[in-house]
């Protein structure tokens, strides 16, 4: 199984849709149902909405584009919009609206994944945009996934009691080394074949790079540490300008979530601590103290282009890749998504789903800052609404790539672009670090 529309009949996508569409609700309510009323209606930090907000809010867009635009049926709660519209309603906003309880949110959006269910027995798969391959119904698969590692977030970010439990993820099996030469050349970035891909990933283009080393694992806890002890945090060469004001405003001294322990640290895990492990890559980290700790270590953050490459280019066909490993869909084997852990795993962990270069975990455990803002590629266009990405688009977003361990396979892929103000740390974000190749590595 490769593209989750093409290939497939109508019956056969009608199958494939539905159990997406299962497999996703039942995360949000186990993300829903593992707190009770007071805390999904508390709002846990001024970054984040209260849980039944999201809840609401994914039924809501499912009906909007669902029942009401591919169905042209009745809608279930006109009336509830524009409480749901992330745009009108800024999250710290959020709690103080009249929002559906969380009972009246449970009933609404099983009424409309009933519409939903009805609507997809008979939906006709023709040429138009929206229904060609299941697009839309992909699409709200898509969102709800992402929000899915929203109220994840949302969950690392509470206070109380651990109600969240996985078990960890696995070991190393395999020794990863420090960079990977990536030649000079071109290849095809973002895609115009994935049947679900959504409009910043398209077009398909060719981008021409010189060669450049990339880090062949993320930065690891261990490095950053090492960061922190030389006074990283303390002195402003290592930092922009942006960034050294962010961090006295901020007065930040280490990544989000941890705090001295003895002569180490520890590190906060949905309410539990645990000592920081020194070979899982970092995470809570923003753009600016990955920007730093790059310059600390004489490199730099990859580009977009660059990280995109390495994570999809096979030198022996030329071809460009939908995963590091090949064109198959994400096994336990290939990386850490889907929250089937609550972690990042050790590097060296997941051999099957290093690139042809050999470069390892590109996808899932964090995601990876890049130095590249958020921008539209040639011959972008907007579909089926701008406010999907068109409306971020400048430089106050930077853009993030290959998904964290709390990032589901449907929303996760080689041409997947993410991206948030540099200053978030809440997300689950880390990096990997670059440079250009010098001449004598450069020649063929």
């Amino acid at each position: 199984m490769t593209d989750p529309g093409t290939g497939r009949s109508a019956e056969q996508l009608r199958g494939w849709i539905a159990a997406e569409l299962d497999r996703t609700r039942a995360r949000s309510a186990l993300l829903t149902e593992a707190v009770d009323d007071g805390d999904l209606v508390r709002q846990h930090s001024p970054l984040m909405s209260p849980l039944v907000w999201d809840l609401a809010h994914v039924g809501n867009q499912e009906e909007i584009w669902l029942v009401r635009d591919v169905g042209g049926r009745e809608p279930v709660r006109r009336d509830i919009d524009d409480l749901y519209d992330a745009f009108k309603q800024p999250r710290r906003d959020r709690p103080s609206l009249p929002l559906l309880p969380p009972a009246q949110a449970r009933a609404y959006v099983a009424t409309v994944r009933d519409k939903v269910y009805d609507l997809l027995d008979g939906v006709v798969f023709d040429s138009r945009r929206l229904v060609a391959d299941g697009f839309a119904f992909g699409m709200v698969v898509q969102h709800e996934q992402q929000h899915d590692e929203t109220m994840l977030a949302t969950h690392q970010l509470r206070s109380g009691p651990a109600v969240l439990r996985s078990p960890p993820p696995p070991e190393p099996s395999a020794r990863v080394p420090a960079e990977v030469l990536v030649p000079a050349g071109p290849f095809v970035m973002g895609t115009d074949a994935d049947p679900w891909a959504l409009d910043n990933e398209r077009p398909a283009h060719r981008v021409d790079l010189p060669a450049y080393a990339i880090d062949a694992a993320p930065v690891t806890n261990g490095a950053y540490r090492g960061f922190i002890a030389d006074g990283g945090y303390d002195e402003p060469r290592w930092w922009s300008e942006a960034g050294w004001r962010h961090r006295c405003a901020a007065a930040l001294s280490a990544p989000m979530h941890w705090r001295r322990d003895g002569d180490g640290w520890a590190y906060q895990r949905f309410g539990r601590w645990d000592p920081v492990r020194d070979d899982e890559p970092v995470v809570h980290v923003c753009f600016h103290e990955a920007q730093a700790y790059a310059a600390w270590a004489g490199r730099r953050l990859p580009s977009e282009a660059e990280w995109e490459k390495a994570a999809r280019w096979d030198p022996t066909t030329g071809r460009s890749r939908r995963y590091p490993w090949g064109d198959d869909e994400p096994t336990a084997t290939h990386a850490n998504l889907g929250q089937r852990h609550l972690w990042p795993a050790p590097v060296g962990a997941y051999p099957a789903g290093a690139s042809p270069l050999g470069v390892h975990q590109l996808v899932g455990d964090v995601w990876e800052w890049t130095a590249t803002p958020f921008r539209g590629y040639p011959g972008f266009a907007a579909f089926p609404y701008r406010e999907y990405s068109e409306v971020f688009f400048g430089d106050d977003y930077q853009v993030l790539r290959g998904g964290s361990f709390g990032t589901d396979r449907a929303a996760c892929r080689g041409t997947f672009r993410n991206w948030d103000y540099p200053i978030r740390r809440q997300i689950f974000s880390g990096f990997r670090c670059a440079r250009d190749a010098r001449p004598d590595e450069a020649r063929p």
